[in-house]
């Protein structure tokens, strides 16, 4: 069985936290829905103590998809594995701003677990259908710095099973799972994509076996879905100016196409056009500023080279999780922004 709402008792919160409040006890708990997230289900709890200011008085929980789909593509991906593990194992060596971590459990006998969570009370999501303005886009580049520069090319990453994913096997399995699915993405969303946007996704997809070979390194730990739903941005002056969350998907790849990813997906295309080469070089100075060894050449050529990668994200994501109107909507401008962006820069003469 997996963890529900109804197992988020005040006995279950009391014996979770009692590392982070001294042993007292929760007297109540209040739970709300919040986020936006299709792969597993998030919860804000506000707590009561027998105490006063004994320990947070809210928390967000995560536990499973109550969508079976959901849970079967999250076994797939290895999604809770993967966000549990960030949290015990990377989290504290890296510069990135995420959420504190109060407890966290994981049964992958079950596809089972629980991460409680730093409430981010002065944090305020960003929205993947409207988009962002370019001050949002600089704050949410200049985050990535801190995630990608502490372990630019370190080779100890490689040894982490549950992050370093990638192989020739693993690649070609990713590849046909890619291909198997997009006749139903097409069949799903070709009406409502430019015809030119079509076109290059059908390119993309032919191309995957030349876009997985020879990924120029060095490697880092990368966030893999880097977009604004999955940011939260200062809501007041004392706040941190970007919080990182959904740590699901990270793994040992490519940073820069987190910032590829990013960029073409959260700026509306006429802003994107304006912007991107500032906000690529701003991260650029940044890395170097942190000690990482990246030409301004490499770097333009990979971001150009993972552009493609919101198209990826889009034809995979859709068809795995839970259909509702909102994720269509954000799957449809996903592939939109980054078919036009993969245009605009003609990353397919990189990969093809």
């Amino acid at each position: 069985m997996t963890t529900t709402t109804a197992d988020l008792t005040p006995a279950f919160l009391t014996a979770a936290l009692a590392d982070s409040t001294g042993g007292a006890a929760v007297t109540n708990v209040d739970v709300e829905v919040v986020g936006t997230g299709q792969m597993g289900d998030c919860l804000r709890l506000r707590l009561a103590y027998d105490r006063p200011d004994a320990g947070p008085a809210s928390l967000v929980a995560k536990l499973p998809s109550g969508d079976e789909n959901s849970r079967a593509a999250a076994v797939m991906v290895r999604a809770y594995e993967i966000e549990v593990n960030f949290y015990r194992h990377l989290q504290g060596g890296l510069q990135v701003r995420a959420p504190r971590c109060y407890f966290s459990s994981l049964d992958l006998d079950v596809n089972d677990f629980v991460l409680l969570l730093e409430d981010i009370t002065n944090g305020r999501q960003g929205d993947q259908l409207a988009g962002c303005t370019p001050d949002q886009a600089a704050a949410a580049v200049a985050e990535l710095t801190g995630l990608h520069a502490p372990r630019w090319g370190d080779p100890d990453l490689a040894g982490l099973d549950w992050l370093s994913r990638s192989s020739p096997d693993s690649e070609g399995m990713f590849a046909g799972v890619i291909r198997a699915l997009y006749p139903g993405f097409l069949e799903r969303y070709a009406g409502r994509l430019s015809p030119d946007v079509v076109t290059v996704s059908e390119r993309v997809v032919e191309s995957l076996d030349a876009f997985n070979a020879n990924r120029p390194r060095p490697w880092t730990v990368a966030h893999s879905d880097y977009r604004l739903d999955n940011l939260l941005f200062a809501d007041g002056p004392d706040a941190d100016p970007v919080v990182v969350v959904d740590w699901q998907t990270c793994g040992y790849g490519p940073g820069i196409a987190d910032l590829a990813y990013f960029v073409g997906g959260s700026l509306p295309v006429e802003e994107r056009r304006t912007h991107e080469e500032g906000l690529v070089r701003e991260y650029h100075q940044r890395m170097q500023a942190a000690g990482v060894d990246l030409s301004w050449d490499d770097l333009w050529s990979q971001y150009r080279r993972y552009t493609v990668g919101g198209l990826i994200m889009a034809i995979i994501a859709s068809m795995l999780v839970k259909r509702t109107d909102r994720g269509d909507d954000m799957f449809v401008a996903m592939a939109e922004r980054g078919g036009r962006h993969a245009l605009d820069l003609e990353a397919l003469t990189l990969v093809a």
